[in-house]
């Protein structure tokens, strides 16, 4: 049995990417897979890049990694964040792949950040049966056109493992900015890696403390835009575009 663990949508937070990458390597799982949002929203998009970059096997683009690389966007927090990235980081988010694809235990396994369908579909644990099916599904974007039987993406920022229909569709949740509890997330999905015979295989929710003030502290410094949200999510883990009833 192989392990591999998932992460996602660090976004700058390196305290928690540090706690993360600690506990993986005490569990003694060689193999990390990133499944995209290096980077905005925390200080450190240069730093998260660096070490995703030495850490990490396989890495897909997510919402952020895309439009970062888009300089006809003159958002001035998108602009802050591009503008500590450097030519060379930024043409790596540039490059990433969309999908990671795989047999694992005989199950067909796809990895995106969002839906197969595009970096910027958002589709939570509560929405429609037919919603959480359709990530199943393939477009032009994937690898291979056919269906998941495994499917896990990140984006949401919420970890959750659902079964229905004889496949299993999980979210990684957050490294960097999780929004259900205050404690970074990622998956570790073990089983036989490459092996279309099916075998068993199990997927496993990981949350880890980490120094929140820490972090809060490094975006003081860095005089970062958007900062009292960015505070109020780490502290609270509750989204800055929630709406009160």
């Amino acid at each position: 049995m192989e392990r591999i663990a998932i992460i996602s949508d660090i976004h700058g937070n390196i305290p928690a990417l540090q706690a993360v990458l600690e506990d993986i390597e005490e569990r003694q799982i060689s193999r990390i897979f990133c499944i995209g949002d290096l980077i905005g929203k925390g200080p450190n998009s240069d730093l998260a890049v660096d070490m995703i970059r030495n850490s990490c096997e396989f890495v897909i683009q997510g919402n952020w990694d895309k439009y970062i690389t888009e300089p006809s966007d003159e958002n001035p927090t998108v602009t802050w964040h591009r503008n500590k990235l450097g030519i060379d980081r930024l043409e790596y988010l540039r490059e990433l792949p969309f999908s990671i694809e795989f047999y694992v235990s005989g199950r067909f396994t796809r990895l995106v950040h969002a839906s197969p369908r595009s970096l910027f579909e958002r589709i939570q644990p509560g929405d429609s049966f037919d919603s959480r099916l359709s990530l199943f599904d393939h477009s032009d974007l994937c690898q291979h056109q056919v269906q998941a039987d495994i499917f896990g993406y990140g984006d949401i920022h919420n970890a959750y493992i659902q079964n229905f229909q004889n496949k299993t569709l999980f979210n990684v949740g957050s490294v960097g900015n999780p929004l259900e509890i205050t404690q970074a997330s990622y998956a570790i999905l073990e089983g036989q890696f490459d092996q279309r015979e099916s075998r068993p295989y199990s997927i496993q929710l990981v949350r880890v403390p980490y120094n929140i003030e820490l972090s809060i502290e490094q975006a003081i410094e860095a005089n970062m835009p958007s900062l009292e949200a960015y505070i109020l999510e780490l502290r609270t883990a509750e989204y800055r575009g929630k709406k009160s009833s």
